[in-house]
């Protein structure tokens, strides 16, 4: 039997990455099998652990993608502006917004911290919207010294936010009241 070219393992595990994304986003990881998965990937089983190793590891790769979506949607939304504050708003508002629609929400914020272990859950998010988050402080012209504590505790302060907005999807109120919550916050920390 030939192997697959080096395009086609790609896309083999692109199709695979996508169904899984769909079922942790829908049953969580608990729920989600391998089997299934592959089902729907339309591949056997052995094909996902030869791209995956595990489930676990399956799971860190949808996650990764998924921290690497909201990092972008920040990137996006501070793009078009040299005014550093609206930057660090609409990032901000960016990342509140992106981490708690779509397959985010389950996977960053009810999975993640569960099945990835605690640092590489916070790996993931300092090496995208922490570090984003970090990059917009330091352009507001902080003491450095406080960049780190004041990084984490926005973070920690907008990832409890998004867990809280999770749980209310189709409360578009509670949206509304979120996003003047972190207004609130920006407010506080950029004086």
């Amino acid at each position: 039997m030939p192997r697959a070219s080096a395009s086609d393992a790609a896309l083999t595990a692109a199709r695979i990455l996508g169904a899984a994304t769909e079922h942790f986003a829908e049953r969580g990881f608990a729920i989600s099998s391998v089997d299934a998965i592959a089902r729907a990937a339309d591949v056997t089983r052995g094909a996902v652990y030869h791209h995956y190793t595990s489930k676990a590891g399956l799971f860190a790769a949808v996650a990764q993608v998924q921290q690497q979506a909201v990092a972008e949607a920040i990137v996006a939304a501070t793009g078009d502006t040299n005014d550093t504050r609206a930057a660090l708003r609409r990032g901000s508002h960016a990342f509140l917004d992106a981490i708690t629609r779509g397959p985010a929400a389950r996977v960053l914020l009810v999975d993640g911290p569960a099945v990835l272990s605690w640092e590489d859950w916070r790996r993931l998010d300092g090496a995208g919207p922490a570090r984003e988050l970090r990059q917009g402080l330091a352009e507001l012209g902080l003491a450095p010294a406080l960049l780190d504590p004041l990084t984490a505790a926005l973070s920690g302060a907008m990832n409890e936010l998004a867990v809280w907005l999770s749980g209310r999807t189709d409360d578009e109120d509670a949206r509304v009241r979120g996003h003047e919550a972190l207004d609130r916050l920006l407010d506080a920390v950029t004086g």
